[in-house]
């Protein structure tokens, strides 16, 4: 779709003599700013969107040796010949050039990636590379490749734009037409395909629909609906949770958790359950619309807005088993779901307000070495049971201590022993007796 150049006077978001050093260090291979940094600088400068703050630095650097074989002298022997990535010769140039100049530099070895400081400016250098999924969901097999090939395997077209870092000054590249899609504000996957290979794109979506403002054009959210209904995974729900591909697992909860910290989480998930998208994590999470009342409970009494979410499903300790959620996490729902089934068994007893028992009896049941208090407070965030009790307990009544110390009852003649700790919990049952439920 063309090479349009960027505008007179907009300005990268790295320093010129960062610019010129980078330039001289790739040696005359191609390189580019790439992803959200491009996205929020053409959003700023061009269009007038409030600055986010700084972005990501994000750069590839093109390796014909690696992806262009036939076309280059020797052919496949110019591959074998080759030597480190491109990414990983562009940081130690950098080092020949100005020993001084790296605060560090950090080589990772897997996609040929190098995190790096130069003159105080934090970056993320790649290798050009492209990805090809053996099947939906699954992690991709990833290859050299060219600058055009590392900008197609993203997830949308406004993400797919690059400024090619030149001696001659930047020149924007979009091949995908993610210009025009910034300019009407619209979310458009790249590939026919894109939601089966990868559904976390779908969250990624909703990430920058909650942040920028944008919506899912239509033919895109056509590729969502019809991809969901046919469900072209391997793994449905019911099978067991190890079974599931990434994508509907570990990568899943790590799109998840970037959600939940850093965007406007309420207009995310809503835009999710608006494209159908929540049955990725559970069938009832999209059909149901407590979630936000729970998660913004959840959020008041301290606890994760993971466990909140996790909590509306029909199963949630096979979805937070599936998505490895942290153990802590876990062992709350698997505590507050044996909460749950007490509260239920005990309704006829308690009675809807929970009168039907004393303080002390609601504190013996609530402080259960079974249960901790961060069940208590997933209960109270998801309503279950008589709220009065559990919130009275939450809010004052485990804080209530017996009002003799043990230290006291023994000066006073008691021996230490078993009496001495059931005259203390005698004692501590009287004091709560008193307190109006």
């Amino acid at each position: 779709m063309g090479r349009p150049e960027l505008p007179h006077d907009l300005t990268l978001p790295i320093p010129e003599p960062i610019h010129l050093a980078l330039v001289e260090a790739a040696g005359g291979l191609r390189l580019a700013l790439v992803g959200g940094a491009v996205r929020d600088l053409l959003l700023h400068r061009v269009h007038r969107d409030p600055w986010r703050g700084l972005p990501d630095l994000d750069l590839v650097v093109e390796d014909p040796a690696r992806w262009a074989p036939a076309t280059l002298p020797g052919g496949a022997d110019a591959v074998e010949a080759s030597q480190a990535p491109a990414a990983h010769r562009l940081a130690a140039s950098l080092e020949a050039r100005d020993p001084g100049a790296l605060g560090f530099c950090r080589l990772h070895g897997a996609y040929g990636t190098v995190e790096l400081e130069l003159h105080g400016i934090l970056l993320d250098l790649a290798t050009a590379r492209r990805e090809s999924y053996p099947e939906p969901g699954a992690n991709p097999l990833v290859r050299a490749g060219a600058l055009e090939d590392d900008l197609a395997r993203r997830d949308f077209s406004i993400n797919a734009m690059a400024v090619l870092l030149e001696a001659g000054g930047p020149r924007l590249l979009d091949p995908h037409g993610g210009l025009a899609d910034l300019e009407q504000r619209r979310l458009r996957l790249l590939h026919p395909r894109s939601v089966a290979d990868d559904p976390t794109r779908l969250l990624r979506g909703a990430r920058y629909g909650a942040r920028l403002g944008f919506t899912l054009e239509a033919t895109s959210l056509e590729q969502v609906s019809a991809t969901l209904a046919a469900w072209p995974w391997r793994w449905r729900h019911g099978d067991p949770p190890p079974q599931a591909p990434p994508a509907l697992a570990t990568r899943l909860r790590m799109e998840l958790e970037l959600l939940l910290e850093r965007e406007p989480w309420p207009r995310a998930l809503a835009l999710l359950q608006q494209w159908g998208a929540l049955v990725l994590l559970d069938p009832a999470l999209q059909v149901d619309r407590r979630w936000r009342q729970r998660m913004r409970r959840a959020e008041r009494l301290g606890l994760p807005t993971m466990v909140g979410l996790v909590a509306g499903a029909s199963e949630p300790l096979a979805l937070a088993e599936r998505l490895q959620l942290p153990h802590r996490q876990h062992k709350l729902l698997a505590q507050w779901l044996r909460l749950r089934q007490r509260l239920l068994d005990l309704e006829p007893q308690v009675g809807a307000n929970g009168r039907g028992w004393t303080p002390s009896r609601w504190a013996a049941l609530l402080e259960d070495h079974g249960l901790g208090a961060e069940a208590v407070a997933l209960a109270l965030a998801c309503g279950d049971g008589p709220r009065r009790p559990l919130l009275r307990w939450w809010l004052r009544w485990r804080q209530l201590r017996a009002p003799q110390t043990a230290a006291e009852l023994v000066a006073a003649g008691m021996h230490p022993g078993p009496a001495l700790g059931e005259r203390l919990r005698q004692l501590r049952a009287d004091r709560l007796d008193r307190e109006r439920l």
